[in-house]
């Protein structure tokens, strides 16, 4: 089963529309949606190791998109869908907590929750809701999601072949990690940050 499945997503993953799907998780996970994009870029990247560095600009790009989205959530919608995106991610009882971590730490906040399992949708929404400088915002994501993305994509190109390899292999086990990573995620936002 999880060979067909593994199969299915690097066929998927060599469409033609996969750079736009890739865009659209991206952009999606940084303001709502709980998967990240590494579901399809890895895949993508192993298929087409010479595209890795688009495949990580797409993501880059679509993640800081979404985190533009995110921010305008939390600086304008906070009373309706951001508190229930808050709450629903086990955050809404740390709000006043976050502001004050903000008013010294923003910009570190922002740079390692960025790069981390955490859920960014986190970081946007709340950067929105305690208007944190969206111009120092938006540099601040570039950097995090993009050293994300591009240091994926740097070990993606490079080591493609074997990791393809491996997950010929063991793709029920990468399933099976990845889905910890992301409860994982979840688990340190709500309970240690």
């Amino acid at each position: 089963m999880f060979q067909k499945l593994y199969r299915w997503t690097l066929t998927l993953a060599e469409s033609r529309h996969a750079p736009l799907a890739l865009g659209i998780i991206a952009f999606a996970e940084s303001s709502f949606f709980p998967v990240p994009p590494d579901v399809i870029l890895v895949p993508m990247s192993i298929a087409r190791p010479a595209k890795a560095w688009t495949y990580a600009l797409i993501c880059t790009l679509g993640s800081v998109l979404g985190a533009l989205l995110g921010y305008a959530i939390g600086a304008l919608l906070f009373e309706t869908v951001g508190k229930w995106l808050i709450h629903l991610y086990g955050y809404g009882a740390r709000v006043d907590e976050m502001r004050e971590l903000y008013a010294k730490w923003g910009w570190a906040v922002i740079l390692v929750k960025g790069f981390t399992p955490i859920p960014f949708k986190l970081v946007t929404i709340t950067s929105g809701l305690l208007a944190y400088s969206l111009p120092l915002f938006v540099l601040l994501s570039l950097m995090t999601r993009g050293a994300r993305f591009f240091a994926l994509a740097l070990l993606l190109k490079y080591y493609g072949e074997p990791i393809k390899d491996l997950l010929d292999r063991f793709f029920a086990w990468f399933l099976l990690i990845l889905v910890i990573i992301v409860i994982l995620g979840f688990w340190i936002a709500t309970h240690l940050v």
